[in-house]
């Protein structure tokens, strides 16, 4: 048994003072408003650190020099592990547009892995291949289709599949989506150049998400004399729609997060990493010749794109804290509480409560990382004795 005090817990009803957690196995037993010590836990003390749920990595491609595209268990490990020393304690490991023998082959590790006790890896995210080839961006535009029922169907029967993205202007996207929600998995939009009445018809079939938001997909423009809105706004427009933010203050200018908060809330709005395989690393160029590591950011090689980001999870709390402006409890339930509810296992995770998994970071008052417990088990702690 585990007991965290001295630190400025963060529960569903705001921040507790003086107050401690108590972890006994994988499992949160107490969050108590006293610090009272247990007989016989074991006591860790947070150092006045905020003491948040863990973070739930939604969108990412790779880690410490690992690409979840590898097919191979060892890089599925490590770039897990990597992401876990920089706070994300629940990840949805994703992979590009790619082949179906690539699919199946992610398939058989993540169900190796998802079967573990204590896993992480609460699924598989497939950003592809069902996209707009106008929207590419870092995407193999020689892999992109429309959705193919044969394919998707088959794939989505494993159960792992846990969130898709397509384009909803496509032929068969409306089916696909359907398709999607009926085998438990979150359909999303992304990568589209689509028009308001294709993202109405989209949240029609059943989706309520937008993969990177606003990025790869098309917002207010000119067309002629007249001004034509895109994907962007129809998002907007629609209250309940989720989304996702690329939080390294690069992809998204703060200022624009501030603007996507105003609109949608803490509720309905999540950060995500979407990192290619050099976060974490001390790598200075991708293993793609047609992308570099320039500006803190991964580019294609002619600049005409971003291509993924080097971003980890406490990078993303720093960005919204530091130039977003956003107050610190805003930030932590952004990585956690609300990519819990929008994929559906805000039962066990997203939030500090009797019950629920023992996924608990720290962080400084600057926002350093400072300690990271994944399923009761301590990943890191850098107040720790050794």
């Amino acid at each position: 048994m585990k007991q965290i005090v001295n630190g400025r817990i963060l529960t569903p009803g705001g921040w507790v003072e003086g107050g401690s957690v108590v972890v006994d196995g994988g499992k949160i037993l107490e969050v108590a408003n006293t610090a009272y010590p247990i007989v016989g836990a074991e006591i860790i003390d947070a150092h006045g650190c905020y003491v948040v749920p863990g973070g739930i990595e939604l969108h990412s491609h790779g880690a410490g020099g690992r690409d979840f595209m590898e097919d191979d268990e060892e890089a599925f490990r490590t770039a897990v592990r990597t992401h876990m020393q920089y706070g994300t304690t629940a990840i949805y490991p994703t992979l590009s547009t790619s082949t179906i023998p690539m699919y199946e082959a992610a398939i058989r590790i993540a169900t190796k892995m998802m079967a573990e006790e204590g896993s992480p890896v609460m699924g598989l995210h497939f950003e592809g291949p069902y996209f707009s080839t106008k929207m590419a961006g870092a995407q193999n535009p020689e892999r992109i289709t429309a959705p193919i029922p044969e394919d998707y169907n088959r794939l989505l029967a494993s159960g792992v599949i846990k969130r898709w993205d397509v384009a909803p202007e496509l032929p068969g996207a409306q089916e696909f989506i359907k398709a999607c929600r009926e085998q438990g998995c979150t359909p999303c939009i992304g990568h589209t150049a689509g028009s308001p009445e294709d993202v109405e018809m989209a949240y029609a079939a059943g989706a309520r998400h937008a993969t990177h938001f606003t990025n790869a997909m098309s917002s207010l423009h000119k067309n002629r004399e007249y001004k034509v809105a895109g994907v962007v706004e129809a998002v907007y427009a629609i209250p309940d729609f989720t989304v996702e933010v690329i939080a390294d203050g690069i992809h998204v200018p703060p200022v624009v997060m501030r603007q996507i908060y105003n609109s949608k809330g803490v509720e309905h709005m999540c950060l995500c990493t979407d990192s290619l395989a050099v976060a974490g690393s001390n790598a200075t160029r991708t293993f793609n010749d047609n992308e570099i590591i320039e500006d803190g950011v991964c580019k294609l090689a002619d600049r005409s794109a971003l291509a993924g980001s080097i971003a980890t999870m406490d990078r993303l709390v720093r960005t919204a804290v530091q130039m977003a402006g956003f107050p610190m409890d805003v930030a932590c339930r952004m990585i956690s509480e609300t990519p819990a509810k929008i994929m559906g296992i805000y039962d066990r995770k997203g939030s500090l409560e009797r019950g629920k998994d023992a996924d608990i970071i720290m962080f400084d008052a600057e926002q350093q990382l400072k300690f990271v417990m994944q399923n009761g088990n301590i990943v890191r702690c850098d107040f720790c004795e050794a």
